[in-house]
Parts: structure tokens; sequence; C-alpha cells
């Protein structure tokens, strides 16, 4: 299946929710994936890692990469 969304970052809550603000404030709408958090919604226990996928539509990858980039340099 060829998808047209690419992941860009991946990291805990704090971070992932980080990068999602500093793209949506550049109009860039990203879909953040948490596993974990889907498997505790049905009921499968604890998750056992904190890794959520921020994904964003390939058109805007380059860009966000740099955002991404620029928001390490910066910490």
């Amino acid at each position: 299946m060829d998808s047209k969304y690419k992941k860009v970052f991946g990291g805990n809550s704090i971070e992932a929710h980080r990068v999602e603000l500093i793209l949506k404030d550049n109009n860039i709408e990203p879909i953040l994936k948490d596993e974990s958090e889907s498997a505790r919604l049905a009921g499968f226990g604890a998750p056992l890692s904190d890794l959520i996928q921020v994904f964003v539509h390939e058109d805007e990858e380059v860009k966000s990469l740099a955002l991404i980039t620029q928001l390490n340099r910066d910490e």
C-alpha cells in the first residue's frame, strides 16, 4: 500500500506534542499515531512503550523536517 503520509518524528508524548504544536503553528496538520493509547482504549492492558509517531503529508515532509531540526537546535 502506497501512503501519501511520511513519518517525520517518533518520541515520547511530551516531545511528540511539542512537534505537533510547532507544525500546526506553521500551517502543517500532522497526524499522531499512538499505538499504546489505542491498545489501552481497546482494553489490551497497560502500554509497553510511550512512543508516539508523527506523520505529515508527503508534500510537507521537507518543511516539517526543517522545523523539527530547528526545534532540536533551539533546545
